[in-house]
């Protein structure tokens, strides 16, 4: 940490596993350890029997959460799971963003993860690269005591992330993104049985060398300076088919655009190139606008829908 002041270590326990405590307390006065103090069984549905884990990773967050707010009474929070290795400059990119979420009230989080960040899809090269993305990446993330508020009085009971996404809670507001992941996970083993971990996850590259992102002007991720810059530039880019990207021809027209005109063009095109092709009330893994930014073969990318774009549709899944 660059300042032990500005990043105090709340380390919220929810297991009652004594040697993990032990863990934790060696670190002394270095970190505060919480423990959640109701680890008993939920009634689940029968059906949702097996999600009894998701019950209760759902509790915890908001009873760690409501600590973190509402007993110590911080203004901001960075949630990062216990299976999650931090870039060099972790703290220094939340630091940079952080007067960014208080300014723009159109943004409600920012985080450290790119859903589509496997090495052979960023430009390593540009990792000073933000973006504003719709989808709710969570994996390190800040947020405001203000949405806290608004949240806890109705968070859900289980899958937290997913209703995260819901329209009801997103609000039409977007979170900031890297281009390349200021984490990456080694949980394989978890609640999710690994969902994900092989095809996806231990491939996301964690960035490896320190951007000064307190030095640089974030202002252009603002929504209004955004949208000015970023559209054009997508919009802009000459349109390829998806046949011409795999065989890696028209090399000479540098960024170009691959247009889907619905869900199932869209999960074609992503399952075609890689990418995440899941979708959470109709919004893209790391997409704006619908608008999914990513390296395909040494060239950026931007599969997108028409310009004339109307809005999500919470039925695409």
């Amino acid at each position: 940490r660059p300042s032990a002041q500005r990043f105090p270590l709340i380390v919220s326990q929810d297991c009652g596993h004594a040697e993990t405590a032990a863990v934790i307390a060696s670190y002394g006065p270095a970190v505060a350890h919480i423990r959640q103090p109701d680890l008993s069984d939920i009634p689940v549905p029968a059906e949702h029997r097996k999600f009894q884990g998701y019950y209760k990773i759902a509790r915890h967050y908001r009873w760690a959460l409501g600590q973190v707010f509402g007993t110590y009474r911080y203004r901001a929070a960075i949630v990062v799971e216990d299976d999650l290795e931090v870039a060099p400059d972790f703290f220094e990119y939340f630091q940079a963003a952080f007067p960014l979420l208080l300014a723009d009230r159109s943004l409600w989080c920012v985080s450290a993860w790119n859903d589509n960040g496997r090495e052979q899809m960023v430009d390593a090269g540009r990792a000073e690269l933000l973006y504003r993305t719709d989808f709710f990446p969570g994996l390190g993330w800040l947020l405001l005591a203000e949405l806290w508020e608004e949240l806890e009085p109705k968070w859900p009971a289980a899958f937290w992330d997913d209703w995260m996404r819901q329209p009801e809670q997103r609000r039409g507001r977007s979170c900031v993104r890297p281009e390349v992941s200021r984490t990456m996970t080694f949980g394989r083993k978890g609640v999710s049985h690994g969902q994900f971990f092989d095809q996806y996850l231990k491939f996301i590259k964690l960035n490896d060398r320190f951007v000064p992102f307190t030095t640089l002007d974030l202002s252009y991720l603002k929504k209004e300076e955004y949208e000015r810059s970023f559209l054009p530039r997508v919009y802009g880019a000459p349109e390829v088919k998806v046949e011409e990207l795999q065989g890696n021809r028209r090399r000479e027209l540098g960024e170009v655009r691959l247009q889907y005109r619905g869900r199932d063009s869209f999960k074609a095109f992503a399952k075609a190139l890689g990418l995440m092709d899941d979708l959470k009330s109709g919004v893209p893994r790391a997409g704006y606008r619908g608008i999914v930014s990513f390296v395909y073969r040494g060239r950026r990318v931007y599969l997108a829908p028409p310009e004339d774009w109307a809005g999500y549709d919470p039925t695409w899944s």
